[in-house]
């Protein structure tokens, strides 16, 4: 009899693993590397997706110039990690400046092509400022301090961990992704997987910023040498939302309303800081979360162009017939959505609680 009592627990906890749900048994690591402007917005916004999952581990947020600048960015994320409790995720300074882009450079640039509407810390920062400024912050300067470490060697000290495993989800421009391949040539084909909120094919949309220049995107457009880098690397796979998909969603007063009826800080900040916009960097997240909300999604060879006339930093793609083969890669772009469903796991997932620190492993 003492025997059958030894065996009993075990019993019950065999079975009570195989009848968890197979969110509950994945170990979904996670590095996020984002321009991490704020607060709220579709940068934190997407953050919050990730984090707010139970699935997941996130091992880090790499931060990048791109719709604000870098320090500025790491002073907002530090922030949100402590109004909702997740100070345990390592918030990780990236690159300050493009590899090969500038400000001043598009400056000249536009003399001879035309204006480029969206360029994020370069034109559009409240207010505009220098790369070091630091504006007054709406919900609070953090108490905690940035990790000592670099995006580019953290990115490579992950995958090196935890080999095939780690996620890079890619929310802004592409440079600490492109100088962590500097670091180690085997970076991308360490990672499991990319999931990239970036490019644009041809959306159908009257917005202006699209519809008159189809092929720009702010993501890969910024960085344009860094993001042909990253696209031509060895990553086992590679995912891509578009702008053309993106342009589908928006976050209203509606959606803002739904996320606002919850009682936990993530959702409340949401609520205070949200704005009305497209759900760019939130779709590829919840997306990565589950694919099921994807409906239509294609195969195609994907660049950037690194041409410095009109074309600089236009996204290009072939098919399998059309490629040039120049070193390009397929990639897989979600085409369509079921709007309902992406909707109803995007506030299931900022009105739930957060879960709690766990150990990355």
């Amino acid at each position: 009899m003492k025997r059958h009592y030894l065996w009993a627990p075990i019993f019950v906890l065999i079975l009570a693993t195989l009848s968890a749900p197979l969110g509950a048994q994945e170990n979904r690591r996670v590095v996020i590397d984002q321009d991490c402007a704020g607060p709220g917005g579709t940068d934190m916004q997407a953050i919050l997706a990730i984090v707010q999952s139970p699935e997941t581990r996130v091992l880090g947020i790499t931060v990048v110039t791109g719709d604000a600048w870098r320090d500025e960015e790491v002073q907002h994320t530090l922030r949100l990690m402590e109004i909702i409790g997740r100070t345990d995720i390592p918030v990780v300074p990236g690159a300050a400046f493009p590899l090969v882009n500038s400000k001043e450079y598009i400056a000249r640039w536009e003399t001879l092509h035309g204006k480029v509407v969206y360029q994020g810390a370069w034109n559009f920062g409240k207010p505009v400022h220098g790369p070091y400024e630091i504006p007054p912050m709406p919900e609070g300067k953090p108490a905690i301090k940035a990790a000592n470490e670099d995006a580019a060697h953290f990115l490579v000290r992950m995958v090196r961990k935890y080999p095939h495993q780690v996620t890079i989800y890619e929310g802004g421009p592409l440079t600490n992704l492109a100088l962590a391949l500097a670091l180690d040539p085997e970076f991308a084909s360490l990672a499991k997987e990319l999931i990239v909120m970036g490019g644009s094919i041809n959306p159908q949309t009257d917005d202006p910023e699209f519809s008159m220049t189809p092929g720009r995107e702010f993501n890969f457009w910024m960085d344009p040498e860094a993001s042909r880098r990253v696209l031509h690397a060895p990553w086992a796979r590679i995912v891509v939302t578009t702008v053309d998909i993106s342009v589908k969603t928006r976050m209203d007063a509606d959606l803002i309303a739904r996320i606002g009826a919850g009682k936990y800080p993530a959702a409340r900040y949401v609520a205070k800081y949200a704005r009305h916009n497209y759900l760019w960097d939130e779709l590829a997240a919840v997306a990565w979360l589950d694919p099921g909300i994807i409906t239509k999604s294609r195969k195609l060879y994907m660049d950037v162009s690194v041409d410095h006339g009109d074309s600089y930093g236009d996204t290009l793609v072939w098919t399998e017939a059309t490629r040039p083969h120049m070193g390009e890669r397929v990639v897989e772009v979600q085409d369509d959505l079921n709007k309902t469903k992406f909707y109803d796991e995007f506030v299931g997932l900022l009105t739930a609680p957060t879960p709690t620190a766990r150990p990355a492993h």
